[in-house]
């Protein structure tokens, strides 16, 4: 299956900059994943499309603003570093540009020295790894310091932080938000369990990896980036009860879907537990336990859209894209959503 297979051409100006002040006011695109068929709606009536017994999966992880602007303490060279993965004693895998100058032993400097950083190593792809030094608490100082790390499209200065955070944003590590989840509103997910649907939260925590692109023709020989999820016990038989009972398990999001899809059994059952999570879906994916998605619209030829062409089919997918772009719909991070459901 080649790359080139997943290509549409997006026009600029439909790659949204800014997120809606009514986060439930973007549009949905629904399709029925079967048939092709769309239907064009505002996001906050995705509730029409859910049923009691339904279960909703939520991906409630926390962007850490790991966007750091700092100097090198030896020469006082801009530097600007990117934290990627928590390591053991204070120590981060990061991206760091310029990395060239960042050569084991070099000390870094941010805030005036509030928090300083030596590279320790370097491993895969370049990453440094660098051990922090500060007083008092990580997390703290890097509220103060750090900025969120918006996507590489996205060109605007985030006025509010929270907007590029699920409102169900609970556990701090990721480089990058769920974004299908920015759509809900707390009203919103409050009538939802009115209904009687179920909401399920599990945590990914997004890597950068997210926006790597596919660089290899043959997108079987592309080295999907490994991301660590946690499943609790009782959001496991929240799943678990809703597929024996006949419900949909809907995911909000391609990062709640490969955190349930990782950690089931081949049997279809879900299994509570953590772990670090490698899996590349794309067409010929049989899911074990996902049944509808909910996602935003993803790059040309990324693995993103390999997964949604995974669950409605390759043809379906670039016609709902097509149609998007026709109808000028908002694109990627801060742009509308999808729907992948059975209509009928």
């Amino acid at each position: 299956m080649n790359v080139k297979d997943f290509y549409f051409d997006l026009p600029q100006e439909l790659i949204a900059q800014d997120p809606l002040d009514d986060r439930s006011a973007s549009r949905l695109l629904v399709m029925d994943k079967e048939t092709g068929e769309i239907e064009h709606r505002i996001f906050r009536d995705i509730v029409s499309y859910l049923k009691p017994g339904d279960c909703l999966v939520i991906n409630d992880t926390k962007v850490i603003p790991a966007r750091l602007f700092g100097v090198k303490e030896d020469t006082q060279a801009k530097i600007e570093v990117l934290l990627l993965k928590r390591k053991e004693n204070d120590i981060w895998e990061t991206l760091v540009k310029p990395g060239k100058k960042c050569k084991p032993g070099t000390v870094l400097s941010f805030g005036d020295g509030l928090l300083t950083g030596t590279v320790v190593d370097v491993v895969e792809e370049g990453n440094r790894l660098i051990q922090f030094h500060y007083e008092g608490i990580f997390e703290e100082i890097l509220d103060q310091l750090g900025q969120m790390p918006l996507p590489p499209y996205i060109t605007h200065q985030l006025k509010d932080k929270n907007r590029y955070q699920t409102v169900y944003a609970k556990h701090d590590g990721s480089a990058a938000a769920p974004t299908a989840g920015l759509h809900f509103t707390n009203e919103l997910l409050k009538e939802i369990e009115d209904m009687g649907v179920k909401i399920a939260h599990v945590t990914l925590h997004v890597g950068l990896g997210t926006f790597r692109p596919v660089k290899v023709d043959d997108i079987l020989d592309h080295h999907m980036h490994s991301e660590f999820y946690i499943v609790e016990e009782e959001e496991a038989k929240k799943i678990n009860d809703t597929k024996k009972n006949g419900g949909r398990v809907i995911c909000v999001g391609t990062t709640s879907c490969r955190t349930i899809e990782s950690a089931a059994g081949e049997d279809g059952v879900l299994k509570a537990g953590s772990g670090w999570t490698e899996i590349f879906i794309y067409p010929g994916y049989r899911f074990k336990i996902l049944d509808c998605l909910i996602t935003n619209f993803h790059l040309p030829e990324s693995t993103l859209v390999m997964l949604v062409s995974a669950l409605a089919g390759r043809e379906h997918v670039l016609h709902a894209y097509e149609e998007a772009i026709k109808e000028k719909y908002r694109f990627f991070s801060f742009g509308d959503a999808c729907f992948f459901t059975n209509l009928h």
